[in-house]
């Protein structure tokens, strides 16, 4: 038999090379594991081309080093959550509390280290009648508020008619706690936003304006003057509480969606 050609001896290298790496024995296949597992290993090309030990396990997504063939092995399957359950009722009756909706994990995320979204949400509510059907008593007392981003969780009109598009009030914010500045929950994390100095814009809508007087509680309507300190309380967090004084009542209410109030 004759010596090979230079060419000749280049083509059996690659297609020796290529065979190596296209239907070698290791790889991930069969071999898909789920979170981080050290015996989940083989001897092949890793992904990143460097011939040795390599991962088929999820963790290897992370530390770069999974075999060559595993995004086709063992394929990312993004995690499936079930649909939004209904808001539950307000924690207390005529008093500002939260609503709760839920949804479940139907299948994890495999294969990847993607995480599942959130399974809980909270909003802002308060139940304006009691279990008697009467309408609970507003007093001018200190104002809740919640973000505008958690009023979706709110009573609307008791009798299915069109919501009052209400008015807005600015005030210039006085002081407030250092728990406002700490709270780090999903939901109350509008909290930080909070300072003193800055103007803020509440927006008072049905159905927490009184049908009676047009008003929300503490939205200081009845102060006498702007120089008046008026109170606040954060929904969701009790310690979250300051004062503040009134700038103006805006009849054409604009809040912006982002980093504005609303009278619960």
């Amino acid at each position: 038999m004759g010596l090979l050609s230079v060419e000749q001896n280049v083509l059996l290298f690659v297609t020796v090379l290529f065979g190596k790496y296209r239907y070698t024995e290791g790889g991930c296949s069969g071999r898909c594991c789920q979170g981080t597992d050290l015996t989940c290993f083989t001897t092949d090309w890793r992904m990143d081309h460097v011939y040795g030990m390599c991962y088929c396990d999820e963790r290897c997504v992370k530390t770069k080093d999974c075999c060559f063939d595993y995004p086709v092995e063992c394929p990312a399957q993004p995690c499936v959550v079930s649909d939004w359950s209904h808001w539950s009722g307000c924690a207390q009756l005529c008093q500002p509390s939260f609503r709760v909706r839920r949804r479940s994990i139907e299948r994890g995320p495999r294969n990847s280290i993607q995480v599942c979204p959130r399974l809980e949400e909270q909003a802002g509510c308060m139940e304006y009648q009691n279990h008697n059907g009467q309408f609970c008593a507003q007093t001018q007392g200190a104002a809740f508020i919640t973000t505008m981003e958690y009023s979706k969780g709110r009573v609307h009109d008791l009798y299915g008619t069109p919501l009052d598009a209400g008015f807005c009030m600015e005030f210039k914010m006085e002081s407030l706690t250092q728990q406002c500045m700490v709270e780090n929950r999903p939901f109350t994390r509008w909290m930080q936003y909070l300072r003193e100095g800055y103007t803020v814009c509440v927006a008072c809508q049905s159905p927490a304006m009184s049908n009676y007087s047009r008003s929300c509680q503490g939205d200081g309507n009845l102060a006498e003057s702007r120089d008046e300190l008026l109170h606040w309380q954060a929904v969701g967090s009790p310690h979250c509480r300051g004062t503040w004084r009134k700038v103006q009542r805006l009849e054409h209410c604009s809040c912006p969606q982002v980093h504005s109030f609303i009278f619960i």
